[in-house]
């Protein structure tokens, strides 16, 4: 983690238009030259064509009619009305039987892998997960289902063809934690259910976290938080959970379909540490360096009764942060706070338009460190700047464009999108 000089000024604009920057959480140093931030954004959509019929549900191994190309379904939100019926432990034949709106299932190439878990920890599951293995694996379709998705996996591990199982006993022979790793691991995936938007036409007609309505949005972060905190309340060696979205081979997307990751991990980090431990001392320290700096320099975008978002200071790609109002793991919070915080993140990523590739990350108290004066708040970065050799030997990294130019075009966006009744419940200045 980079030292923190309380003294320095986080947001400095210089006489020649250069405004250098310091994030007041982490350190990090970063400049913004004159005359790069009204540059048109990058199209990093490729092969842009008209689709083919029926190409809209099937574009990608997460469109509903490939279903039997994603490892086995955890758990599903279907629309019910106004609200969201959660389904889990279905077999193949239930999963591929229906489309849900959203999906939980095991991200194939994890982060922290299940064999991770289990060797340094003797992690084995839960009964729930035990239940839904043995039930999925009780029918043909299943059964044939996690042996192919065994058979990929195995083979971008670099197993050869001849080696490869052709049974679930053979699968447990060669690697055991394959299995556990379907039903019991600590990487999960939320997909959206549509690859374009509803009437899409063309490949980049893509429906990005924007292209969601209101009440969708909000029934997808419910649905992240959810499997957030299953993770935490099925692995009792997670120290935190971390999530995250990827948006656009750009951000690192490896489908350009909507989906989050939810990821337990066994510690906080360094950084981390280091951070919390710097709030515990200064309980003030988010809402002083977050909104209240933000309304001192004019980089509030939008607000709420139970959030806030602005042009964010210090990030090493141009963003916006949104805060909620009030501290609390996410799991926790009342789910006004949580629908209002999902209508500005909502609001900032219709801003932002689909074919721009973005990171959002989510940054809140840990549930294994309680009382921690921590608000929500997730932080939506640009990835339209390519960090090089400049930053690695200076550790400064260059933004090309700077917080008050990136409140302006949002607030821009916003007012237009207000006007045609495309917003939730969001209150520009």
């Amino acid at each position: 983690m980079d030292r923190i000089d309380e003294s320095r000024e986080p947001l400095v604009r210089m006489a020649d238009g250069t405004v250098k920057q310091i994030n007041p959480f982490s350190g990090t140093e970063v400049w913004t030259v004159p005359g790069r931030g009204h540059r048109p954004f990058p199209t990093v959509v490729n092969d842009v064509r008209d689709l083919e019929p029926g190409e809209a549900t099937r574009r990608c191994a997460f469109c509903e009619e490939r279903y039997a190309e994603t490892t086995p379904e955890s758990g599903r939100w279907t629309a019910a009305g106004t609200a969201y019926r959660y389904d889990a432990g279905l077999t193949f034949e239930e999963v591929t039987g229906a489309a849900a709106d959203f999906r939980r299932i095991p991200n194939l190439f994890e982060i922290l892998s299940f064999d991770f878990w289990h060797r340094n920890y003797g992690y084995t599951g839960n009964p729930e997960a035990t239940a839904h293995q043995r039930r999925y694996l009780e029918t043909d379709g299943g059964r044939a289902h996690v042996l192919s998705m065994a058979r990929v996996k195995l083979a971008a591990m670099g197993l050869a063809e001849a080696r490869l199982p052709t049974s679930i006993e053979q699968i447990a022979a060669l690697d055991p934690a394959i299995l556990g790793s379907f039903f019991a691991g600590a990487h999960d995936v939320v997909v959206a259910r549509r690859h374009y938007v509803d009437g899409a036409t063309r490949t980049d007609h893509l429906c990005s976290s924007g292209q969601l309505i209101p009440d969708e949005h909000a029934g997808f972060l419910s649905a992240t938080i959810a499997s957030a905190h299953a993770q935490a309340l099925e692995n009792p060696h997670a120290h935190f959970v971390s999530i995250f979205q990827n948006w656009l081979a750009p951000a690192g997307a490896s489908f350009e379909h909507l989906h989050k990751q939810v990821v337990a991990i066994d510690e906080i980090g360094q950084r981390n540490s280091i951070e919390y431990g710097r709030v515990r001392a200064d309980p003030d320290l988010y809402r002083r360096w977050g909104p209240e700096f933000a309304r001192q320099h004019g980089l509030v975008i939008a607000e709420n009764a139970h959030a806030i978002a602005f042009a964010g200071v210090g990030h090493r790609f141009p963003g916006i942060d949104i805060y909620t109002k009030v501290e609390g793991i996410p799991w926790e919070l009342p789910p006004e706070v949580i629908r209002g915080w999902s209508d500005l993140v909502h609001a900032c990523h219709f801003a932002t338009g689909p074919l721009v590739p973005t990171n959002e990350e989510w940054h809140y108290q840990p549930h294994t460190m309680p009382g921690l004066p921590m608000p929500l708040r997730a932080v939506i970065k640009w990835r339209i700047n390519t960090p090089a050799g400049f930053e690695g030997g200076t550790n400064v990294f260059v933004n090309t464009i700077d917080p008050w130019t990136v409140a302006e075009r949002v607030r821009g966006k916003l007012h237009q999108a207000r006007v045609s009744g495309d917003l939730g419940d969001v209150h520009l200045p």
